[in-house]
Protein backbone atom coordinates (compact mmCIF):
# COMPACT_ATOMS: atom_id res chain seq x y z
CA UNK A 1 0.00 0.00 0.00
CA UNK A 2 1.44 3.26 -1.05
CA UNK A 3 2.75 5.45 1.74
CA UNK A 4 2.41 8.88 -0.06
CA UNK A 5 -0.86 9.68 1.38
CA UNK A 6 0.45 9.75 4.65
CA UNK A 7 3.52 11.45 4.21
CA UNK A 8 1.26 14.47 2.03
CA UNK A 9 -0.79 14.41 5.80
CA UNK A 10 2.42 14.46 7.71
CA UNK A 11 3.28 17.57 5.50
CA UNK A 12 0.40 19.44 5.40
CA UNK A 13 0.37 19.37 8.86
CA UNK A 14 3.99 20.33 9.66
CA UNK A 15 3.77 23.06 6.63
CA UNK A 16 0.30 24.70 8.05
CA UNK A 17 1.71 24.59 11.70
CA UNK A 18 5.16 26.78 10.85
CA UNK A 19 2.80 29.09 8.50
CA UNK A 20 0.45 29.96 11.60
CA UNK A 21 2.77 29.93 14.16
CA UNK A 22 5.14 32.27 12.17
CA UNK A 23 2.37 34.47 10.87
CA UNK A 24 1.67 35.16 14.55
CA UNK A 25 4.67 36.10 15.07
CA UNK A 26 5.18 38.81 12.48
CA UNK A 27 1.79 39.59 11.03
CA UNK A 28 0.57 40.29 15.68
CA UNK A 29 4.15 40.33 17.02
CA UNK A 30 3.99 37.86 19.54
CA UNK A 31 7.56 37.16 20.88
CA UNK A 32 8.94 33.74 20.36
CA UNK A 33 10.33 33.66 23.74
CA UNK A 34 8.55 34.87 27.30
CA UNK A 35 9.23 37.99 28.57
CA UNK A 36 10.93 39.29 25.56
CA UNK A 37 9.44 42.78 26.00
CA UNK A 38 6.19 43.45 27.89
CA UNK A 39 4.14 41.72 30.02
CA UNK A 40 0.25 41.74 30.31
CA UNK A 41 -2.24 40.98 32.77
CA UNK A 42 -5.55 40.29 32.04
CA UNK A 43 -7.75 39.75 34.52
CA UNK A 44 -11.39 38.86 34.39
CA UNK A 45 -14.25 39.59 36.98
CA UNK A 46 -17.11 37.77 37.29
CA UNK A 47 -20.56 38.99 39.12
CA UNK A 48 -22.76 37.10 40.32
CA UNK A 49 -26.34 37.49 42.35
CA UNK A 50 -29.83 36.52 42.30
CA UNK A 51 -32.29 39.46 41.15
CA UNK A 52 -35.45 40.02 42.71
CA UNK A 53 -37.67 40.68 39.41
CA UNK A 54 -37.57 44.34 39.44
CA UNK A 55 -35.08 46.80 38.81
CA UNK A 56 -31.55 46.13 39.73
CA UNK A 57 -28.41 48.36 39.72
CA UNK A 58 -25.24 46.40 40.02
CA UNK A 59 -21.84 49.06 41.45
CA UNK A 60 -18.63 47.87 40.77
CA UNK A 61 -15.23 49.26 42.28
CA UNK A 62 -12.70 49.40 38.88
CA UNK A 63 -8.94 49.33 38.90
CA UNK A 64 -7.25 52.71 38.18
CA UNK A 65 -3.43 53.92 36.77
CA UNK A 66 -1.48 52.93 40.00
CA UNK A 67 2.26 52.30 41.03
CA UNK A 68 4.05 49.49 38.59
CA UNK A 69 0.32 49.32 36.39
CA UNK A 70 -1.21 50.80 33.91
CA UNK A 71 -4.58 49.73 32.13
CA UNK A 72 -5.10 49.45 28.36
CA UNK A 73 -8.18 48.07 27.61
CA UNK A 74 -11.75 47.09 29.43
CA UNK A 75 -14.53 45.23 28.54
CA UNK A 76 -17.51 43.75 29.43
CA UNK A 77 -20.11 41.45 29.12
CA UNK A 78 -23.53 42.46 30.16
CA UNK A 79 -26.77 41.36 27.69
CA UNK A 80 -29.89 43.55 28.29
CA UNK A 81 -28.18 45.71 30.80
CA UNK A 82 -27.04 49.43 30.80
CA UNK A 83 -23.27 50.38 31.68
CA UNK A 84 -21.64 53.52 32.43
CA UNK A 85 -18.23 53.85 33.81
CA UNK A 86 -18.09 56.74 36.44
CA UNK A 87 -15.04 58.36 38.33
CA UNK A 88 -16.05 61.16 41.20
CA UNK A 89 -14.16 60.94 44.52
CA UNK A 90 -15.34 57.58 45.40
CA UNK A 91 -12.34 56.20 42.41
CA UNK A 92 -13.19 54.61 39.37
CA UNK A 93 -16.44 52.45 39.12
CA UNK A 94 -18.87 50.62 36.55
CA UNK A 95 -22.37 50.68 37.35
CA UNK A 96 -25.31 48.16 35.39
CA UNK A 97 -28.86 48.70 35.41
CA UNK A 98 -31.67 46.89 33.88
CA UNK A 99 -35.02 47.70 34.32
CA UNK A 100 -36.00 43.56 35.41
CA UNK A 101 -34.22 41.05 35.99
CA UNK A 102 -35.20 37.64 37.81
CA UNK A 103 -33.34 34.48 38.92
CA UNK A 104 -29.59 33.96 38.79
CA UNK A 105 -27.23 37.21 36.83
CA UNK A 106 -23.69 37.37 35.58
CA UNK A 107 -22.07 40.08 34.78
CA UNK A 108 -18.52 39.79 33.39
CA UNK A 109 -15.72 42.72 33.35
CA UNK A 110 -12.10 42.30 31.88
CA UNK A 111 -9.15 44.38 31.87
CA UNK A 112 -5.85 44.42 30.32
CA UNK A 113 -2.94 45.89 32.48
CA UNK A 114 0.40 46.56 30.95
CA UNK A 115 3.19 46.05 33.33
CA UNK A 116 4.86 49.10 33.92
CA UNK A 117 7.76 49.94 36.66
CA UNK A 118 7.62 53.55 35.60
CA UNK A 119 3.99 53.94 36.38
CA UNK A 120 3.06 56.09 39.14
CA UNK A 121 0.03 56.35 41.27
CA UNK A 122 -2.61 59.42 41.45
CA UNK A 123 -2.28 61.30 44.65
CA UNK A 124 -4.54 59.92 47.20
CA UNK A 125 -6.05 61.79 49.34
CA UNK A 126 -6.01 61.60 53.34
CA UNK A 127 -9.35 60.16 54.73
CA UNK A 128 -11.31 61.80 57.59
CA UNK A 129 -10.63 60.54 60.90
CA UNK A 130 -14.17 58.50 61.49
CA UNK A 131 -15.98 58.99 64.85
CA UNK A 132 -15.31 56.05 66.95
CA UNK A 133 -18.60 54.56 69.17
CA UNK A 134 -17.27 51.27 71.62
CA UNK A 135 -20.13 49.58 73.91
CA UNK A 136 -19.60 48.37 76.92
CA UNK A 137 -16.53 45.87 77.26
CA UNK A 138 -15.29 46.83 74.25
CA UNK A 139 -14.53 50.38 75.01
CA UNK A 140 -12.05 49.09 77.80
CA UNK A 141 -10.20 46.39 75.43
CA UNK A 142 -9.78 48.80 73.01
CA UNK A 143 -8.53 51.89 75.29
CA UNK A 144 -5.98 49.02 76.77
CA UNK A 145 -4.92 47.43 73.70
CA UNK A 146 -4.39 51.18 72.08
CA UNK A 147 -1.97 51.91 75.42
CA UNK A 148 -0.07 49.27 74.94
CA UNK A 149 0.52 49.57 71.17
CA UNK A 150 1.15 53.32 71.56
CA UNK A 151 3.76 52.73 73.89
CA UNK A 152 6.20 50.98 72.12
CA UNK A 153 5.95 52.87 68.74
CA UNK A 154 7.43 56.40 67.90
CA UNK A 155 5.44 57.65 64.41
CA UNK A 156 1.67 56.30 62.57
CA UNK A 157 3.61 53.34 60.96
CA UNK A 158 5.29 52.30 63.98
CA UNK A 159 2.07 52.17 65.83
CA UNK A 160 0.03 50.49 63.12
CA UNK A 161 2.69 47.82 63.33
CA UNK A 162 2.87 47.15 67.01
CA UNK A 163 -0.83 47.36 66.77
CA UNK A 164 -1.47 44.30 63.73
CA UNK A 165 0.93 42.27 65.84
CA UNK A 166 -0.57 42.43 69.13
CA UNK A 167 -3.63 40.71 67.25
CA UNK A 168 -1.12 38.38 65.90
CA UNK A 169 -1.28 34.70 67.47
CA UNK A 170 1.97 34.65 69.47
CA UNK A 171 0.70 38.25 71.27
CA UNK A 172 -2.36 38.03 70.98
CA UNK A 173 -4.30 38.90 74.47
CA UNK A 174 -7.84 38.80 76.45
CA UNK A 175 -8.80 42.00 74.78
CA UNK A 176 -7.27 41.19 71.24
CA UNK A 177 -9.45 37.73 71.49
CA UNK A 178 -12.24 40.08 72.65
CA UNK A 179 -12.09 42.71 69.97
CA UNK A 180 -11.74 39.85 66.99
CA UNK A 181 -14.49 37.65 68.31
CA UNK A 182 -17.17 40.65 68.11
CA UNK A 183 -15.56 42.45 64.61
CA UNK A 184 -13.81 41.89 61.54
CA UNK A 185 -10.04 42.02 61.77
CA UNK A 186 -9.55 45.02 59.08
CA UNK A 187 -12.02 47.47 59.94
CA UNK A 188 -11.48 46.15 63.62
CA UNK A 189 -8.05 47.57 63.05
CA UNK A 190 -8.69 51.14 61.18
CA UNK A 191 -11.13 52.00 64.40
CA UNK A 192 -8.76 51.42 66.50
CA UNK A 193 -6.13 53.79 64.33
CA UNK A 194 -8.87 56.52 64.04
CA UNK A 195 -9.26 56.53 67.75
CA UNK A 196 -5.27 57.09 68.33
CA UNK A 197 -5.89 59.96 66.14
CA UNK A 198 -4.27 57.97 62.93
CA UNK A 199 -5.57 58.50 59.61
CA UNK A 200 -6.31 54.52 57.83
CA UNK A 201 -8.34 53.07 55.70
CA UNK A 202 -9.77 49.71 54.19
CA UNK A 203 -8.77 49.11 50.87
CA UNK A 204 -8.97 45.78 48.97
CA UNK A 205 -6.03 43.97 46.58
CA UNK A 206 -5.89 41.25 44.39
CA UNK A 207 -2.62 39.20 44.26
CA UNK A 208 -1.61 39.10 40.76
CA UNK A 209 -0.51 34.84 39.98
CA UNK A 210 -0.54 33.48 36.88
CA UNK A 211 -3.28 30.98 35.56
CA UNK A 212 -5.65 31.69 38.86
CA UNK A 213 -9.47 31.12 39.04
CA UNK A 214 -11.92 31.96 41.44
CA UNK A 215 -10.26 33.76 43.69
CA UNK A 216 -11.15 37.00 46.00
CA UNK A 217 -9.76 40.21 47.35
CA UNK A 218 -8.08 40.46 50.44
CA UNK A 219 -8.24 43.27 52.71
CA UNK A 220 -4.96 45.53 53.46
CA UNK A 221 -4.78 48.13 55.89
CA UNK A 222 -3.34 51.72 54.65
CA UNK A 223 -2.05 54.27 57.35
CA UNK A 224 -1.10 57.99 56.37
CA UNK A 225 1.26 59.93 58.04
CA UNK A 226 0.99 63.42 56.26
CA UNK A 227 1.39 62.90 52.91
CA UNK A 228 2.98 59.97 52.89
CA UNK A 229 0.86 56.60 52.97
CA UNK A 230 1.74 52.50 53.59
CA UNK A 231 0.24 49.58 53.04
CA UNK A 232 0.06 46.88 55.83
CA UNK A 233 -0.96 43.35 56.05
CA UNK A 234 -3.47 42.94 58.67
CA UNK A 235 -2.70 39.54 59.50
CA UNK A 236 0.85 39.99 59.31
CA UNK A 237 1.59 43.55 60.19
CA UNK A 238 4.32 42.93 57.21
CA UNK A 239 5.02 46.85 55.74
CA UNK A 240 4.89 47.21 52.40
CA UNK A 241 3.12 46.50 48.94
CA UNK A 242 4.22 43.23 47.42
CA UNK A 243 5.37 43.68 43.92
CA UNK A 244 2.43 41.06 42.75
CA UNK A 245 -0.78 42.73 44.64
CA UNK A 246 -3.11 45.10 42.15
CA UNK A 247 -5.05 47.63 44.31
CA UNK A 248 -8.53 46.76 43.42
CA UNK A 249 -10.25 49.79 45.21
CA UNK A 250 -8.21 52.22 47.12
CA UNK A 251 -10.62 54.47 48.20
CA UNK A 252 -11.59 52.36 51.29
CA UNK A 253 -15.40 52.42 49.33
CA UNK A 254 -17.41 48.91 49.08
CA UNK A 255 -15.81 46.83 46.38
CA UNK A 256 -19.56 45.91 45.34
CA UNK A 257 -23.17 46.93 45.67
CA UNK A 258 -26.23 45.74 44.76
CA UNK A 259 -29.74 46.58 44.16
CA UNK A 260 -32.48 45.30 43.67
CA UNK A 261 -30.80 41.80 44.25
CA UNK A 262 -29.77 39.65 46.89
CA UNK A 263 -26.40 36.90 47.27
CA UNK A 264 -24.03 39.26 45.42
CA UNK A 265 -20.35 37.70 44.97
CA UNK A 266 -17.52 38.49 42.68
CA UNK A 267 -14.65 36.22 41.72
CA UNK A 268 -11.68 36.38 39.90
CA UNK A 269 -9.01 34.77 37.26
CA UNK A 270 -6.26 36.20 35.86
CA UNK A 271 -3.64 35.43 33.25
CA UNK A 272 -0.17 36.69 32.20
CA UNK A 273 1.60 36.50 28.93
CA UNK A 274 4.28 38.63 27.44
CA UNK A 275 3.81 40.74 24.45
CA UNK A 276 6.16 43.26 22.68
CA UNK A 277 5.31 46.55 23.89
CA UNK A 278 3.61 47.93 20.68
CA UNK A 279 1.51 44.73 20.58
CA UNK A 280 0.80 45.41 24.60
CA UNK A 281 -0.49 49.03 23.18
CA UNK A 282 -2.89 47.83 20.28
CA UNK A 283 -3.96 44.85 21.85
CA UNK A 284 -4.18 43.10 19.47
CA UNK A 285 -4.44 39.32 20.45
CA UNK A 286 -7.95 40.20 20.88
CA UNK A 287 -8.92 40.77 17.38
CA UNK A 288 -8.99 36.91 16.60
CA UNK A 289 -10.07 36.23 13.01
CA UNK A 290 -9.97 32.74 11.75
CA UNK A 291 -6.44 32.95 10.53
CA UNK A 292 -5.33 34.52 13.52
CA UNK A 293 -6.97 31.45 15.93
CA UNK A 294 -6.32 31.98 19.37
CA UNK A 295 -7.66 31.08 22.50
CA UNK A 296 -6.87 34.35 24.08
CA UNK A 297 -10.95 35.12 23.24
CA UNK A 298 -12.04 32.84 25.70
CA UNK A 299 -13.07 33.50 29.15
CA UNK A 300 -10.02 34.18 31.01
CA UNK A 301 -11.15 31.01 33.58
CA UNK A 302 -11.09 28.92 30.84
CA UNK A 303 -7.67 30.68 29.35
CA UNK A 304 -6.24 29.42 32.66
CA UNK A 305 -7.20 26.12 31.71
CA UNK A 306 -6.08 25.49 28.36
CA UNK A 307 -2.67 26.91 29.29
CA UNK A 308 -2.11 23.27 31.18
CA UNK A 309 -4.26 21.27 28.84
CA UNK A 310 -2.34 22.68 25.95
CA UNK A 311 0.80 21.12 27.62
CA UNK A 312 -0.10 17.53 26.88
CA UNK A 313 1.10 17.09 23.63
CA UNK A 314 4.34 17.58 24.71
CA UNK A 315 4.44 15.00 27.39
CA UNK A 316 2.66 12.74 25.11
CA UNK A 317 5.45 13.54 22.40
CA UNK A 318 8.05 12.49 25.63
CA UNK A 319 6.35 9.62 25.74
CA UNK A 320 6.20 8.47 22.42
CA UNK A 321 9.79 8.81 22.32
CA UNK A 322 11.08 7.17 25.20
CA UNK A 323 8.86 4.10 24.30
CA UNK A 324 9.11 3.72 20.37
CA UNK A 325 12.46 4.66 20.28
CA UNK A 326 14.65 4.15 23.42
CA UNK A 327 12.09 0.85 24.59
CA UNK A 328 10.95 2.04 28.04
CA UNK A 329 8.47 -0.53 29.84
CA UNK A 330 6.15 2.02 31.26
CA UNK A 331 2.73 1.15 33.51
CA UNK A 332 0.26 2.18 31.21
CA UNK A 333 0.65 4.40 28.24
CA UNK A 334 0.38 7.88 29.07
CA UNK A 335 -0.11 7.65 32.74
CA UNK A 336 3.56 9.25 33.00
CA UNK A 337 2.11 12.54 31.34
CA UNK A 338 -0.80 12.58 33.93
CA UNK A 339 1.73 12.33 36.38
CA UNK A 340 3.95 14.55 35.31
CA UNK A 341 0.83 16.84 35.43
CA UNK A 342 0.45 16.63 39.11
CA UNK A 343 4.37 17.20 39.50
CA UNK A 344 3.91 20.69 37.73
CA UNK A 345 1.22 21.37 40.29
CA UNK A 346 3.35 19.66 43.50
CA UNK A 347 6.72 20.51 42.60
CA UNK A 348 9.46 17.80 41.46
CA UNK A 349 10.31 16.85 44.81
CA UNK A 350 7.70 16.80 46.55
CA UNK A 351 5.18 14.81 43.62
CA UNK A 352 8.13 12.35 43.32
CA UNK A 353 8.06 11.60 47.51
CA UNK A 354 4.09 11.75 47.23
CA UNK A 355 3.90 9.49 44.34
CA UNK A 356 6.39 6.84 45.80
CA UNK A 357 4.80 6.87 49.26
CA UNK A 358 1.21 6.42 47.81
CA UNK A 359 2.14 3.33 45.73
CA UNK A 360 4.47 1.93 48.13
CA UNK A 361 1.52 2.04 50.87
CA UNK A 362 -1.20 1.34 48.04
CA UNK A 363 0.88 -1.63 47.33
CA UNK A 364 0.52 -2.96 50.56
CA UNK A 365 -2.76 -2.60 50.97
CA UNK A 366 -3.67 -4.33 47.13
CA UNK A 367 -1.23 -7.49 48.53
CA UNK A 368 -4.12 -7.85 51.64
CA UNK A 369 -6.72 -7.46 49.40
CA UNK A 370 -5.34 -10.02 46.85
CA UNK A 371 -6.09 -12.35 49.75
CA UNK A 372 -9.99 -11.87 49.80
CA UNK A 373 -10.49 -12.78 46.16
CA UNK A 374 -12.82 -10.06 45.46
CA UNK A 375 -14.48 -9.13 42.07
CA UNK A 376 -12.01 -7.07 39.96
CA UNK A 377 -14.71 -4.03 40.03
CA UNK A 378 -15.11 -4.47 44.02
CA UNK A 379 -11.18 -4.64 44.19
CA UNK A 380 -10.59 -1.39 42.36
CA UNK A 381 -12.95 0.31 43.88
CA UNK A 382 -12.11 -0.49 47.17
CA UNK A 383 -8.26 0.58 46.10
CA UNK A 384 -9.80 4.08 44.89
CA UNK A 385 -11.27 4.44 48.30
CA UNK A 386 -7.30 3.15 50.08
CA UNK A 387 -6.08 5.65 48.07
CA UNK A 388 -8.14 8.61 48.90
CA UNK A 389 -7.44 7.53 52.39
CA UNK A 390 -3.70 7.63 51.96
CA UNK A 391 -3.49 11.04 50.40
CA UNK A 392 -6.38 12.54 53.29
CA UNK A 393 -4.15 11.01 55.52
CA UNK A 394 -0.28 12.40 54.46
CA UNK A 395 -1.77 16.01 53.52
CA UNK A 396 -3.19 15.96 57.62
CA UNK A 397 0.18 14.48 58.98
CA UNK A 398 2.18 16.82 56.65
CA UNK A 399 -0.13 19.97 57.51
CA UNK A 400 0.47 19.13 61.88
CA UNK A 401 4.54 18.49 60.85
CA UNK A 402 3.88 21.92 59.27
CA UNK A 403 4.93 20.66 56.02
CA UNK A 404 2.63 22.50 53.61
CA UNK A 405 3.99 21.26 50.61
CA UNK A 406 2.67 18.03 51.25
CA UNK A 407 -0.64 19.34 51.16
CA UNK A 408 -0.04 19.99 47.03
CA UNK A 409 -0.26 16.14 46.78
CA UNK A 410 -3.89 16.01 46.24
CA UNK A 411 -3.25 17.16 42.81
CA UNK A 412 -2.21 13.21 41.84
CA UNK A 413 -5.27 12.07 40.01
CA UNK A 414 -6.85 9.07 42.19
CA UNK A 415 -8.28 6.97 39.48
CA UNK A 416 -4.90 6.62 37.34
CA UNK A 417 -2.92 5.77 40.63
CA UNK A 418 -5.24 3.30 42.06
CA UNK A 419 -4.84 1.62 38.57
CA UNK A 420 -1.21 2.26 38.81
CA UNK A 421 -1.40 0.41 42.52
CA UNK A 422 -3.94 -2.37 40.41
CA UNK A 423 -1.30 -2.99 37.34
CA UNK A 424 1.82 -2.97 39.82
CA UNK A 425 0.10 -5.50 42.11
CA UNK A 426 -0.93 -7.88 39.21
CA UNK A 427 2.60 -7.49 37.65
CA UNK A 428 4.24 -8.69 41.21
CA UNK A 429 2.44 -11.74 41.00
CA UNK A 430 2.70 -12.87 37.65
CA UNK A 431 6.52 -11.58 36.79
CA UNK A 432 7.61 -10.41 40.10
CA UNK A 433 9.47 -8.03 41.49
CA UNK A 434 11.72 -7.30 39.24
CA UNK A 435 9.41 -6.44 36.21
CA UNK A 436 7.65 -4.12 39.05
CA UNK A 437 11.00 -2.11 39.21
CA UNK A 438 11.41 -2.53 35.26
CA UNK A 439 8.04 -0.92 34.52
CA UNK A 440 7.81 1.31 37.76
CA UNK A 441 10.77 3.12 37.24
CA UNK A 442 10.50 3.86 33.82
CA UNK A 443 7.04 5.41 33.86
CA UNK A 444 8.89 7.57 37.00
CA UNK A 445 11.68 8.60 34.37
CA UNK A 446 9.66 9.04 31.75
CA UNK A 447 7.19 11.48 33.72
CA UNK A 448 9.77 13.37 35.54
CA UNK A 449 11.54 13.78 31.89
CA UNK A 450 7.76 14.86 30.93
CA UNK A 451 7.36 17.25 33.61
CA UNK A 452 10.97 18.68 32.52
CA UNK A 453 9.76 19.53 29.32
CA UNK A 454 6.14 20.73 29.92
CA UNK A 455 7.20 22.73 32.72
CA UNK A 456 10.09 25.23 30.46
CA UNK A 457 8.83 28.30 30.32
CA UNK A 458 9.42 28.57 27.05
CA UNK A 459 7.43 25.21 26.13
CA UNK A 460 4.99 26.76 27.95
CA UNK A 461 4.81 30.43 26.15
CA UNK A 462 5.12 28.61 23.16
CA UNK A 463 2.44 25.85 23.04
CA UNK A 464 0.17 28.57 25.18
CA UNK A 465 0.50 31.88 22.21
CA UNK A 466 1.38 29.78 19.02
CA UNK A 467 -1.35 26.75 18.09
CA UNK A 468 0.10 26.06 15.39
CA UNK A 469 2.58 24.19 17.21
CA UNK A 470 0.10 21.54 18.15
CA UNK A 471 -0.29 20.49 14.46
CA UNK A 472 3.45 20.22 14.50
CA UNK A 473 3.45 18.00 16.84
CA UNK A 474 0.73 16.01 15.32
CA UNK A 475 3.15 15.58 12.64
CA UNK A 476 6.03 14.48 14.27
CA UNK A 477 4.29 11.81 16.50
CA UNK A 478 2.49 10.47 13.41
CA UNK A 479 6.05 9.70 11.42
CA UNK A 480 7.26 8.32 14.89
CA UNK A 481 4.17 5.95 14.98
CA UNK A 482 5.50 4.78 11.32
CA UNK A 483 8.92 3.71 12.49
CA UNK A 484 9.44 -0.04 12.81
CA UNK A 485 13.53 -0.52 13.25
CA UNK A 486 15.19 -1.76 16.51
CA UNK A 487 14.71 0.23 20.03
CA UNK A 488 17.67 1.32 21.68
CA UNK A 489 17.44 -1.01 24.34
CA UNK A 490 16.31 -3.83 21.93
CA UNK A 491 19.90 -3.70 20.45
CA UNK A 492 21.95 -5.27 23.87
CA UNK A 493 20.12 -8.97 22.16
CA UNK A 494 23.49 -8.20 19.82
CA UNK A 495 25.86 -8.12 22.46
CA UNK A 496 27.43 -11.58 22.05
CA UNK A 497 28.04 -11.28 18.33
CA UNK A 498 30.13 -8.20 19.49
CA UNK A 499 31.73 -10.57 21.75
CA UNK A 500 32.30 -13.18 19.22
Amino acid sequence: MSRLPFYLLVGVLMIAGIALSVHRHVQFEVPWTPGEQRQVWEIEAQVNFTARGGPAMVDMALPSHQKGYRVLTENTASPGYGLSFLEDERGRRAEWSIREAAGSQQLYYSVQLLVAPDARPPQSRRPELQEVVWERPFDTAASQVIERAWQRSATPFTFARELIRDFNDDRQGENARLLLNQFDRAPLLVRLLNEAGVHARVVSGLMLEDGRRRQSLSSWVQVFDDDRWSLFNPVTGEQGRPDNLLMWEDSGQAVLEVQGGTNSRISFSMIQHNQPAAAAVRNQLANDTLINFSIHSLPLEEQALFQTILLIPIGALVVVLLRVLIGIKTSGTFMPVLIALAFIQTTLMTGLIGFLLIVAVGLVIRSYLSHLNLLLVARVSAVIITVIAIISIFSVLSYRFGLNAGLTITFFPMIILSWTIERMSILWEEEGPKEVLIQGGGSLLTAVLAYLAMNNPWVRHITFNFLGVQMILMSLILLLGNYTGYRLLELRRFKPVTED
